[in-house]
């Protein structure tokens, strides 16, 4: 009964689309997955462009306990690597829903963080919210809460 309300709710506020041609479910989880995936590979090259690609108009993140714009998020990374941090993000254990043109994921980010200490393996608890355009879904929503360590 769930997803038929959200189906409802998601309709009437025009997001909701027969899927198209061509598009599984599994098809479409897969680029959920890819999506972000691009949107870390951009982060880590600090290419603005790839990470406008893949991010949609209105993009917002949680991250650290603030809200960032998309710009704002890459200028936060941008000035960790300045200062000579290296990060490596996987997605691990990927949860992926889809209803029409809304999808939603949750995931283990499995990753480290070098810094002039050396290597430290880091895990984030994550979750983004996508909106597909045409085959594509750009992720209009992120948030990011680091696992403690120890």
């Amino acid at each position: 009964m769930r997803l038929s309300l959200a189906a409802l709710f998601l309709a009437a506020l025009g997001l909701a689309a027969p899927v198209q041609a061509g598009d599984s479910a599994e098809g479409d989880r897969a680029r959920v997955v890819e999506s972000l995936r691009s949107m870390y590979a951009a982060l880590a090259t600090d290419d603005a462009a790839a990470f406008h690609a893949v991010t949609a108009p209105g993009f917002h993140a949680f991250e650290g306990g603030k809200r960032f714009t998309g710009d704002a998020l890459l200028e936060l990374i941008k000035a960790a690597h300045a200062a000579g941090k290296v990060f490596v993000w996987t997605i691990t254990e990927p949860e992926v829903a889809v209803e029409g043109n809304v999808a939603w994921i949750s995931y283990v980010n499995k990753g480290s963080l070098q810094d002039a200490s050396g290597p430290h393996d880091l895990q984030w608890l994550e979750s983004a919210v996508l909106r597909r355009e045409g085959h594509a879904w750009r992720i209009v929503f992120f948030h990011s809460t680091r696992v403690p360590s120890g």
